[in-house]
């Protein structure tokens, strides 16, 4: 092993994007980030500028690269892990983006996705690509740009147009025009990809009256995606290869390589997913995808998708205004001994899993005239901890695997009140990597085993072994009043 062999590792996530530079010992060496612009063009729409998310990724790369004062020669490979879902549409010559980026949070296509359910398809829809027709997911946003962006249907089936997820967005840039490409984990994603076959789906391409020309090659996780050619890069003819969607990433960097191993990564929102190693079929809320794949053999997982998590803390702070600082929130939170009945229920974009109730929206539900901002920062805390057991649950059940541990990762694990909670809410350790940036990990992890500096990934799991553990201290009782108290509250306001 070559200690001198770097991984240059993006992680392009939904509120910025972050470049790390990764040793071969599977430590974070340097690192540096940039947030991007959140367009809310309408209530429950949500866009990024797809152009400055490449730009920041540019000033990133320049600036790691730079500050680490790492050689080319030194430099191995480039690992890409991403907001999954999130589309973005492009014109193949000139490359210009026809409409902005629709991100997964947007809702914009909720009642086209309705009439899908409506019409029969859901069951189709689930059966190839063990998703839920719902508008998180990519499908829905391509076709509400064909319909509202004059000439650009035209165009696409002119085959005068590409479409990707910000994965390929980027290896395009990054290759300058040379590589369409996506991975198993992406492109499981989209609404578009038989999990089963592994390859695009002409039905449901017909169903969205998409055309295949518009749509990326798909490879392993492990696999070559081209090399860098932009001249703005600090390097040239860089390998590009870990690329893997950002959920997707954290349980390979979680190192969940066996089935029944677990993890949740607290973001914006939150995924929830367990290794199921074999294909295994939801019928209640979850979703199958593609967890990787490594030289052409694809292991899957279940997931659970919760829409709203680490927003609800941002909301707070930048619309309630109860904080000033994300330092206050756990502070406020343990400041009082109890919730008092007060819950937070973060909808603000809907519901996802296991309710999947797009039409539903957020509220604050029993509040006393003795209710202050203690209260109301507590309940977003202890929502995120609810919706987390809502999704293990359902893993549970649906897998009929036991999970003995949840592996955690995301900014949220440094609040030691939220994971303590956690802990108590599922009655099971929660254990918390000491390295926070498991995202990118993954596809460095990846990566490396692309380009060998690790030969398997039994070598692999060697890496950064150093968690925190956080075990269940509260008694059941009030564990379950906690509990019950949530599911009431769910069901009071629920929309089917």
């Amino acid at each position: 092993m070559n200690e001198e062999r770097y991984i240059l590792a993006l992680d392009q996530s939904t509120s910025g994007t972050k470049a790390l530079v990764v040793n071969s010992k599977g430590q974070i060496f340097q690192k540096s980030g940039l947030s991007h612009k959140q367009y809310y063009p309408q209530a429950g729409w949500v866009e990024h500028d797809p152009v400055e998310i490449y730009e920041n990724v540019k000033k990133l790369l320049n600036e790691v690269v730079q500050t680490a004062e790492i050689s080319d020669e030194n430099l191995a490979v480039l690992a890409i892990t991403n907001q999954r879902e999130t589309i973005v549409v492009w014109d193949k010559e000139t490359g210009i983006p026809v409409y902005n980026a629709i991100v997964w949070q947007c809702r914009r296509t909720s009642d086209s996705c309705k009439a899908l359910k409506e019409n029969g398809y859901e069951n189709m829809i689930h059966a190839k690509t063990g998703l839920t027709a719902d508008p998180y997911f990519s499908a829905s946003k391509i076709k509400w740009i064909f319909d509202h962006v004059e000439g650009v249907k035209e165009k696409a089936w002119e085959g005068k147009l590409l479409v990707g997820t910000i994965d390929s967005w980027l290896i395009w840039n990054l290759t300058g025009g040379m590589v369409h490409a996506t991975d198993y984990t992406n492109a499981s994603r989209t609404l578009l990809f038989n999990i089963h076959s592994l390859g695009w789906d002409q039905e449901l391409l017909d169903l969205f009256e998409i055309p295949s020309s518009m749509l990326p090659e798909v490879k392993s996780s492990n696999d070559s995606f081209g090399v860098t050619k932009d001249e703005n890069l600090p390097f040239r003819d860089l390998v590009i290869s870990g690329v893997i969607g950002d959920s997707q990433g954290a349980l390979f960097g979680q190192k969940c390589f066996e089935p029944g191993m677990a993890k949740a990564t607290y973001g914006t929102g939150t995924s929830v997913m367990m290794h199921t190693g074999e294909l295994v079929k939801s019928q209640n809320g979850l979703v199958t995808s593609i967890a990787w794949g490594i030289d052409g053999r694809v292991d899957y997982a279940l997931e659970g998708i919760i829409h709203c998590t680490g927003d609800v803390i941002k909301w707070i702070k930048d619309q309630l205004e109860l904080i000033d600082d994300m330092s206050e929130v756990e502070k406020l939170a343990t400041s009082i001994q109890d919730n008092e009945g007060v819950y937070l229920v973060p909808a603000f974009v809907g519901l996802g899993a296991p309710y999947w109730s797009p039409y539903t929206r957020a509220a604050i539900i029993g509040m006393s005239r003795n209710t202050g901002k203690a209260h109301i920062v507590r309940a977003g805390l202890e929502s995120i901890a609810y919706q987390v057991n809502d999704c293990i649950e359902l893993l549970v059940n649906e897998s009929n695997i036991p999970i003995k541990k949840v592996n955690v990762d995301g900014g949220a694990t440094s609040n030691q009140f939220l994971m303590q909670f956690q802990a108590d809410m599922l009655g099971i350790d929660i254990s918390a990597s000491q390295v926070s940036e498991l995202s990118s990990m993954g596809s460095a992890y990846l990566a490396g085993l692309g380009v060998g500096i690790w030969k398997s990934i039994e070598e692999i799991n060697t890496l950064n072994p150093n968690h925190d553990v956080y075990q269940p201290l509260m008694p059941k009782n009030l564990r379950n009043k906690y509990l019950d108290g949530w599911k009431e509250t769910i069901k009071s306001i629920v929309v089917s």
